[in-house]
């Protein structure tokens, strides 16, 4: 049996569906952890007291860097989203970049955006 070297277009087409899902969700988390990272979440009441604003004044940095820091990430999986949708254009998605070989419907449902095979990802000897 001659092995599999991309997947159907029916395939390619649950995984595009699969994606858009993930995508809306992104998109969505997204604006939320921007929205409170510009205080546009608030209900525009702003404690004005001196001792209250120091005390969390180091607080609200912290908060504001964890938010920066999610909406980073989230904006780096809504780009990897995005170029998986190419990925499936071009009838290349699913398709180990290091291996050239199919990487498993499984991973691709768990990680939609995965370029490498599992094995390749964790190959120790793999320069990143």
């Amino acid at each position: 049996m001659e092995e599999k070297t991309r997947y159907t277009d029916e395939e390619l087409e649950e995984f595009r569906v699969l994606i858009n899902e993930k995508l809306a969700i992104a998109q969505s988390d997204y604006e939320k952890t921007m929205d409170r990272i510009m205080g546009r979440d608030t209900n525009e009441i702003d404690d004005t007291a001196p001792t209250y604003h120091t005390l969390e004044e180091g607080s609200e940095t912290q908060s504001k860097e964890q938010l920066l820091s999610m909406a980073q990430r989230q904006q780096k999986f809504i780009v990897g989203l995005k170029a998986a949708l190419l990925r499936i254009d071009n009838k290349t998605y699913g398709i180990c970049r290091e291996t050239g070989k199919l990487i498993p419907k499984e991973r691709l449902r768990a990680v939609p955006h995965a370029t490498l095979s599992i094995e390749v990802k964790n190959d120790p000897n793999r320069t990143r």
